[in-house]
């Protein structure tokens, strides 16, 4: 099934925060925004919701821990206990001092890496994925907003968008993903 969605091309970042408000403000749907770089304040703008990113990276930071403490308990304390530099390996407690630089970095470790693979299984990054970069100026020098035509009046739609500043004005029929 195919939907109509309007692309419209923008030259300025400014220009293209200003388009956004007005297209919001007519209550049109915005598909999608593509920009060369990160443009400040666009989520906002655009009325996304915040990420819950850092909650899943605290609690891939206690998993970290959890498993840095385990670990070495099992390794240091139970299963191989030596005697190094001096410091006897009765329980856990009295050797965590030197245990907290590996707690540490196994905090971070498992926070980094499950994040970036949160990320990607999230955006649905796949390796060997096509790009679904609907023009390719977008990449260098140009803004591009892409609205949902399919239940509106395209005309009024179009005549919106003209004021708002848009350099280009394309109607493209976008097959819809299941």
């Amino acid at each position: 099934m195919a939907s109509k969605v309007i692309h419209a091309l923008y030259n300025d970042d400014d220009i293209l925060m200003n388009a956004v408000k007005t297209v919001r403000a007519e209550h049109y749907h915005i598909e999608e925004i593509y920009t060369p770089f990160p443009v400040h304040g666009l989520d906002k703008a655009m009325g996304l919701e915040g990420t819950r990113i850092a909650i899943t990276s605290f609690m891939y930071g206690v998993l970290g821990l959890t498993v840095a403490v385990l670990m070495m308990n099992f390794i240091m304390i139970e299963d191989w206990p030596q005697d190094i530099g001096g410091k006897p390996s009765f329980s856990y407690l009295e050797n965590m001092p030197a245990f907290v630089p590996i707690m540490f970095e196994m905090t971070v470790f498992f926070a980094a890496h499950l994040m970036v693979i949160t990320f990607y299984m999230r955006s649905k990054l796949w390796p060997f994925k096509k790009a679904e970069n609907p023009d390719p100026r977008t990449t260098d020098d140009h803004f591009l907003m892409a609205i949902d035509a399919g239940h509106g009046d395209v005309d009024a739609m179009m005549k919106v968008l003209e004021s708002t500043g848009a350099v280009e004005l394309n109607i493209v029929e976008q097959e819809q993903a299941h």
